[in-house]
């Protein structure tokens, strides 16, 4: 078949595969996109072991007991790296670009909407009077210094929105989760993940001792600072986990964690924020006017859906010990386990495996230093803020 005639076709709504030939079946595509998939899930679950190798190297090196322990070490960082060492080292098979382009796209917006599983509004009320408002602080500071060093030094408005969301938020879920909202590309996007990769594990090296001679014994004060001043979630519970093996100090490790989704959490209203912003500065520009839903994208509401969800189970474990009157509370963690900790990881290293694919080094090199300063002010600017803070707490 030629490919006009691939094209007529296509105006009945029929997809075209790289060769041109027509496929008139979700089970065709999906046999299509099957070799990319597969690619993007390999080096997923290549990046977990190396992430799990790396952490208890890491944690053997401070004297911290890995048994039992995950990593610090964020398998999703390494599966975005390990796909950009393929892609600048090999030649890749064009039939692998169908599934890559689906992990970049639907695989992605997966494991997003999984994340949702792992808030609990219920989490977030256990932090208090004291920690809620220093999480709404700091979230907020990190968002403006972030948008505000990215004017100062002529950096994109979509590197921009990254680096306040990933700063601000959560690492590398916020970055994925906020690039097609503000209509980020394949290099930012990759950009924006090495530079959390890079500043998080700084952060969570060194913090923890900075946590103990600023505050002492203080449990309440270096909880908050580790889980308001690192990036990642894997990033905050590698730094907390190093101050409770050094320090003996578990409560410290529950309050950053607790802080931490609670940072987390707000990532539903960092994305319309952020969506706002965009559509201004670019509908401005066009003459255009976005529709109020195009603000809440369908991965939002889903993920938004998923937190309520595991919400109202989680209260119907605390007053009726059943979820939602049929799961015993063993039956409903391993759910939330299996779909939240097991599934959505995997998911997203699929989908940064595959952003990683197609990144090459010499594009990133194009971006030069400013979003590299602009990520890493960010993150002096917020980390000092959480200081003052959590020292005034203290």
């Amino acid at each position: 078949m030629q490919a006009k005639d691939c094209v007529k076709e296509n105006a009945n709504n029929v997809r075209r595969v790289p060769s041109g030939c027509p496929i008139r079946s979700g089970v065709g595509r999906l046999a299509v996109a099957a070799p990319g998939l597969l690619a993007a899930l390999g080096i997923a679950w290549l990046g977990g072991q190396l992430a799990q190798g790396l952490g208890r190297a890491l944690f053997v090196l401070r004297g911290v007991d890995p048994a039992g322990r995950a990593s610090p070490i964020s398998a999703i960082s390494m599966a975005v790296l390990l796909g950009i060492l393929l892609a600048n080292t090999v030649r890749l098979p064009a039939l692998l670009q169908p599934g890559l382009d689906l992990a970049r796209k639907r695989v992605l917006r997966l494991g997003i909407v999984l994340i949702g599983l792992k808030l609990s509004v219920l989490d977030v009320i256990r932090v208090g009077a004291v920690g809620l408002p220093v999480v709404i602080v700091l979230v907020t500071f990190a968002f403006a210094i972030s948008l505000w060093l990215a004017r100062r030094l002529a950096v994109s408005r979509e590197l921009g929105s990254l680096a306040a969301a990933s700063t601000a938020i959560c690492g590398i879920t916020a970055t994925l989760a906020v690039a097609p909202v503000v209509r980020a590309d394949d290099r930012e996007v990759a950009y924006t993940v090495a530079n959390v990769t890079l500043i998080g594990l700084l952060g969570m090296l060194v913090y923890p001792y900075v946590a103990h001679a600023l505050f002492g014994d203080s449990s309440l004060a270096a909880g908050l600072f580790l889980g308001t001043s690192i990036h990642d979630t894997s990033q905050v519970m590698g730094a907390a986990l190093t101050y409770a093996g050094v320090r003996g100090d578990e409560r410290a490790l529950q309050i950053a964690t607790i802080t931490k989704l609670t940072r987390n959490a707000l990532l539903v209203a960092v994305i319309p924020a952020l969506a706002v912003l965009a559509s201004r500065a670019t509908g401005t520009r066009r003459g255009e006017r976005r529709p109020l839903r195009s603000y809440f994208p369908t991965f939002v509401l889903a993920f938004v859906a998923l937190s309520l969800l595991r919400t109202f189970g989680d209260l119907g474990l605390e007053h009726h010990e059943r979820a939602f009157g049929l799961f015993t509370e063993p039956a409903f963690r391993k759910g939330i386990q299996l779909l939240a900790d097991r599934v959505a990881p995997l998911a997203l290293g699929m989908a940064l495996a595959a952003v990683g694919v197609g990144t090459r080094l010499s594009i990133l090199r194009g971006l030069g230093w400013r979003p590299l300063a602009v990520g890493f002010g960010a993150a002096v600017a917020v980390g000092c803020a959480s200081a003052i803070l959590s020292a005034l707490i203290a």
